[in-house]
């Protein structure tokens, strides 16, 4: 085969070479020639649907000129499998009938056995020209194709997963990945839901049969606001029962069958989190594996204060058994539940995890991760550091939004400092002084509250560190007092985050190293601890160190709201180590990605005068003074950051000059 269509175009050449057509146009052409087959296309339709606007004699030229280009690859001799063939009205392809994916595709669906259509499912790697980049006008030729081809998958989807004689069959396995493929692309397709739950339930995985179904209750309300069809509903009846009968006849000699463990209401001063046992989806050789991958996720979250996390024993209660989110919910009194399942096929390991709102049933994150058998728990250890990683900001989002939504009169403390949390990260003066506004507000109802201190005290390091206030010294000095008020934290990652990284503005790198290090301690997965461990290296001079912190800080959390700044950190790191050029081109960027961040502009002033590229370093000058009038070198030298590393300071100062800003 050597023309395919599906999931993208990839044609080869008679000798085997990837085809590399000389324009677009021409690409997209020999796309629209192959979807109209043997019956061809007329010339005039093809020039004015591919080149309008340029009247008739230009159009039909850069016809000729396309065509040209694609019989360079494919020139008509008596012996050629393919070819492009017409006279003065038409044009067309011409092949043999197994050198076109979606030609083989047809053929194969129109056969009735098992095989026949598992080779179609193989075929489908996607929509039609998935990726690939079509002008504006051009949709007309391919829209209607890629819908047709998208439900004929849809259709084989099902009839395939309707058909399966067995579990365990190559052609089940094809099933599978159709179904998959079709839901990465579109989240919602009910037919691909209801052949995984089919898959699920021949193996006898009646629990992931119906955890499929509560997905695809929460996608089908989250992206169109409606309920599963009828045919879905009357799956998942079958399913129930089916999984009802089974439990029955299994516990029928059970005296006394596990329950779940009730957990007394606790106030909702936090979020709550239960980790519940992951489906295994292999054979029972790996369910140690599945209990061992919820322990650790487990152990990792009950090391972040940011929300409870029920105890394993009482989560595993419901081992063996399918139950609703929400009966979890009100059952272990948490907010949110993460599920996931477990699967080995030959040397590979796959563990897909979601986390779940009890109440709404919404899901709010979801990844899969895959890794060789080879090593077990290295890779266990690996995905429980990154679950918890990206749980932890999905929790804190969702639980912002919640308080987004509340009316003034019904906010606590918690609540207030949820509401500041999007605007500590030191993007704008305007954020942070919200951030400031509503941290009081927070203290005031609860004098006591540490991590609300330790976020002042950031905010008010950040003041002076991006040079927002008129008095940095003041600035610091309340950052300090913050620190002091917050009292004992000693148990809480986040606020000791929070203060030892004022601290570290304020230039005490051994007293910030002390809380940051107790951070990571308590939670190793935090994000911003390890970034700002990165920062608390370059300023005791010790860039060398910085990079990895960084680096894991940025593995941990790639969507976090910080992530300019662990980038900046990076950079630095790289431009005190010599590497220049890399350091540039990511604070480039940065600032392409993040315009509105003016401490990037000084990086960017500083480094390209240190590498020689004046004309670039003036830019970034003017675009700092443009957003920050203000600024001068003096005052950004006089930082009490830049105390242990005086050498390169004076570097940054006479960068700084040569890039044109005012030293006073």
């Amino acid at each position: 085969m050597r023309i395919r269509l599906f999931g993208g175009l990839e044609v080869t050449s008679a000798e085997g070479q990837p085809v590399r057509f000389a324009t677009r146009k021409s690409a997209l052409l020999f796309a629209a020639l192959v979807l109209a087959g043997r019956r061809g296309l007329h010339r005039e339709r093809l020039s004015e649907g591919f080149w309008p606007g340029r009247g008739d004699a230009q159009s039909r030229n850069s016809l000729r000129q396309a065509l040209a280009d694609i019989r360079r690859w494919f020139p008509a001799n008596g012996n050629a499998a393919i070819s492009v063939e017409g006279d003065q009205e038409t044009v067309a392809l011409t092949a043999g009938p197994d050198e076109v994916d979606i030609w083989l595709f047809e053929r194969k669906l129109a056969e009735s056995a098992t095989a026949d259509l598992a080779f179609a499912a193989e075929l489908y790697r996607g929509d039609v020209l998935a990726g690939e980049a079509i002008p504006d006008g051009l949709d007309e030729w391919f829209s209607p194709n890629q819908v047709r081809y998208r439900q004929k998958a849809l259709q084989l989807v099902e009839r395939l997963s309707l058909a399966l004689p067995e579990a365990g069959s190559a052609d089940e396995a094809a099933c599978e990945r159709l179904a998959e493929r079709l839901l990465a692309s579109d989240p919602t397709a009910e037919a691909a839901h209801r052949a995984l739950m089919r898959i699920h339930a021949a193996r006898g995985h009646e629990n992931a049969a119906l955890r499929q179904l509560e997905s695809c209750r929460a996608l089908l309300k989250k992206h169109l606001g409606v309920e599963p069809e009828a045919q879905t509903q009357s799956l998942a009846v079958s399913l129930q029962t089916r999984g009802g009968n089974r439990q029955t006849a299994s516990t029928h000699d059970t005296a006394n069958p596990a329950q779940p463990v009730a957990t007394p209401a606790r106030p909702h001063d936090q979020p709550s989190v239960a980790v519940m046992p992951f489906d295994n989806l292999g054979g029972a050789d790996d369910e140690y594996f599945a209990d061992g991958v919820v322990e650790e996720i487990t152990a990792a979250l009950s090391r972040i204060r940011d929300f409870f996390v029920i105890a394993r024993q009482s989560a595993f209660t419901y081992k063996g058994r399918f139950v609703d989110v929400r009966e979890v919910g009100k059952e272990l009194g948490v907010n949110y539940v993460v599920e996931g399942t477990v699967r080995r096929g030959g040397n590979r390991l796959r563990i897909s995890v979601q986390l779940v709102d009890s109440e709404t049933r919404t899901q709010l994150w979801s990844e899969r991760y895959e890794g060789a058998t080879e090593d077990v728990f290295e890779f266990q250890d690996r995905i429980a550091a990154q679950v918890a990683g990206a749980i932890h900001p999905a929790i804190r989002g969702a639980e912002i939004e919640l308080a987004k939504r509340k009316p003034p009169t019904s906010l606590r403390a918690y609540d207030l400092v949820m509401r500041a949390y999007p605007n500590i990260w030191g993007r704008r003066k305007d954020t942070n002084d919200q951030a400031i506004e509503l941290l009081r507000k927070a203290i005031a109802i609860d004098p006591a509250y540490g991590r609300a201190h330790a976020l002042l005290a950031w905010c008010h390091a950040s003041n002076a560190a991006y040079l927002w206030a008129e008095h940095q010294e003041n600035e610091l000095e309340k950052a300090r007092m913050a620190v002091e008020a917050a009292g004992s934290i000693g148990d809480d990652p986040t606020a000791l985050a929070a203060a030892g990284s004022a601290l570290s503005m304020c230039g005490e790198q051994e007293r910030a190293a002390t809380f940051i290090e107790r951070a990571l301690a308590l939670d190793p997965n935090n994000a911003w601890a390890w970034a700002r461990h990165g920062w608390i290296a370059i300023y005791k001079d010790e860039a060398a160190r910085a990079t990895e912190r960084f680096h894991r800080a940025m593995t941990l959390s790639p969507m976090d709201p910080f992530a300019f700044n662990m980038r900046l950190g990076m950079a630095t790191a790289m431009a005190k180590t010599g590497s220049l050029p890399q350091a540039v081109a990511m604070a480039r960027e940065v600032i392409a990605a993040h315009p509105d961040i003016i401490m990037s502009y000084r990086y960017l002033a500083a480094w390209s005068a240190m590498s020689g590229d004046l004309e670039t370093a003036r830019w970034a000058a003017q675009k700092l003074l443009t957003a920050q009038p203000d600024f001068t070198i003096e005052r950004y030298r006089s930082l009490p950051f830049f105390r242990h590393m005086p050498d390169w300071a004076d570097q940054v100062v006479e960068a700084l000059k040569l890039a044109g800003l005012p030293e006073r």
